[in-house]
């Protein structure tokens, strides 16, 4: 079992998700800006093997407007050398990756433009996944989306959108259970139609579920990896808001733990005060272990 957080490390004063307003692109901002990104990735990702910390999420602003119609300059030949040095460090110490592109990637939008933007969007977090050659076990993790009033034919169009994806984006995806529309059991019934593993969210859960215990879930979720571990999104707050916990619940954390004990999983903790809670995190587990 791996713990981890995403994408900042409050620690070291240095983030790998630096960016710039679309207004000021230009190739020498991008690749100043990459290059700054790529540095403290390096940097990060050297605290975390030091702390124990093996699950990272990767900042999707790694490369800024990557996807964007703006954006000619072939920044994957000018970085190949500098991901294939940080992917050889994260498989030398076993490090699980993932990413996680934001609220506007839709797959099944009734609008043709936002799919076309999404599945762009997609295609780039798989190149950089690949140019760090990593393995499927690196995932790309989205939402099933809106209902849009209509949720029947919103689920048909995510399905439909799917199995045409390229190959290469297909075995990186997984989808993750929401708070207000898609629950698990949504996403349980998306994968028995199309073979997506369902990321299990354990907030998520609590504010939209159909009465299965989180032992029970974390099962029904893990059965959908097929040879992989499952990944689950660890946190708590408040249901009203939606809104995450700023510092791990250290009790509620160790029950989960040992109302999931025996079941295999990577844990990412969405918590605000990032690599804080998970040295909270990893020492509760060795605890409970």
């Amino acid at each position: 079992m791996k713990i981890g957080y995403p994408c900042i490390n409050r620690s070291i004063g240095c983030t790998a998700n630096h960016t710039f307003r679309l207004k000021s692109y230009s190739k020498e901002k991008l690749i100043e800006t990459v290059e700054k990104n790529l540095d403290c990735l390096e940097r990060i990702l050297d605290y975390n093997v030091e702390k124990g910390f093996l699950f990272f999420r990767i900042s999707s602003d790694i490369v800024p407007f990557a996807s964007h119609p703006v954006c000619r300059y072939d920044w994957k030949k000018h970085f190949r050398n500098s991901f294939k040095k940080i992917g050889k460090f994260i498989k030398k110490n076993k490090i699980r990756i993932s990413m996680h592109p934001d609220q506007f990637i839709l797959l099944n939008s009734p609008r043709d433009d936002v799919t076309d933007r999404s599945v762009k969007e997609l295609e780039y977090h798989c190149d950089v996944l690949d140019l760090m050659g990593l393995d499927s076990t690196a995932k790309i993790q989205i939402h099933v989306g809106g209902a849009y009033g209509e949720r029947e034919n919103a689920v048909e169009r995510f399905l439909k959108r799917y199995k045409i994806l390229g190959g290469g984006v297909r075995k990186r995806l997984v989808v993750e259970n929401d708070e207000r529309l898609y629950s698990l059991n949504d996403c349980l019934g998306i994968h028995k139609r199309c073979g997506i593993p369902v990321l299990f969210d354990t907030f998520h859960h609590e504010c939209l579920n159909g009465g299965e215990s989180f032992r029970k879930a974390v099962e029904l979720a893990s059965k959908t990896w097929e040879n992989e571990v499952l990944m689950i999104d660890y946190s708590s707050g408040n249901k009203k808001t939606r809104k995450h916990d700023e510092k791990i619940n250290t009790v509620k954390f160790r029950n989960f733990i040992r109302e999931t004990k025996g079941l295999d999983f990577d844990i990412m903790l969405e918590i605000k005060d990032k690599e804080k809670s998970a040295e909270k995190a990893l020492k509760v587990l060795n605890e409970v272990k």
